[in-house]
């Protein structure tokens, strides 16, 4: 209906003429406008979506600190190794439980302050995740495959490690994985095998 108004109101302001050029310009121009005015509305949509994923991370936020379980001491050749594990659900608490087990000096000033952490987003159902080596490469990786093998969320593991001047080689990641491992055991993380079960059953 809005095409036919434009060209009749062409077609009145030049009765007796040739209008069919006019009609094919207004035609184009009517066209060029409603594209112009799709393209904002998927702007905006995009726009609106990022700024709730946006809002959606920050409700899920809070100040208070989660709790941070420590794990048993691992020793190998004067190397120690510590697991500290949180339950997080945004990365600001990721930030928050990193700052809090910098502030004992002793981690702080440790060789390696290796982590991992998974959150899911409830809303997507997709995870938000990362990982941090601090100088031992492809450790973090190796947290993070853990992780996802025990299937566990809304985690972040910290593996310290205090190095006691003797390499260790591949041993080193052992006893990283089994840091990370056992501190997940000790707060509860890891699913036990058909516990699942069980609770379909009931």
């Amino acid at each position: 209906m809005h095409i036919n108004a434009a060209l009749q109101a062409v077609y009145l302001e030049n009765i007796g003429e040739c209008v069919i050029f006019q009609w094919i310009e207004k035609i184009r121009e009517l066209l060029q406008e409603q594209l112009f005015a799709k393209d904002q509305v998927e702007e905006n949509e995009e726009v609106v979506e990022d700024l709730s994923v946006k809002l959606d991370s920050v409700s899920v936020d809070t100040d208070e600190l989660p709790e941070i379980i420590h794990g048993e001491i691992i020793t190998d050749r004067r190397s120690v190794f510590q697991g500290h594990v949180a339950r997080v659900f945004s990365t600001r608490q990721v930030k928050q439980v990193l700052d809090k087990l910098y502030e004992e000096k002793t981690i702080e000033k440790a060789t390696h302050n290796i982590y991992a952490y998974r959150i899911l987003k409830e809303d997507t159902k997709s995870f938000i995740h990362d990982s941090e080596d601090d100088g031992e490469t492809q450790a973090g990786a190796r947290v993070m495959h853990l992780l996802e093998i025990l299937n566990v969320q809304n985690v972040l593991v910290v593996v310290t490690r205090w190095y006691g001047g003797t390499h260790l080689g591949p041993d080193r990641f052992r006893h990283i994985n089994n840091s990370a491992r056992q501190v997940l055991d000790k707060a509860g993380f890891i699913p036990v095998p058909g516990q699942q079960q069980i609770k379909k059953k009931k």
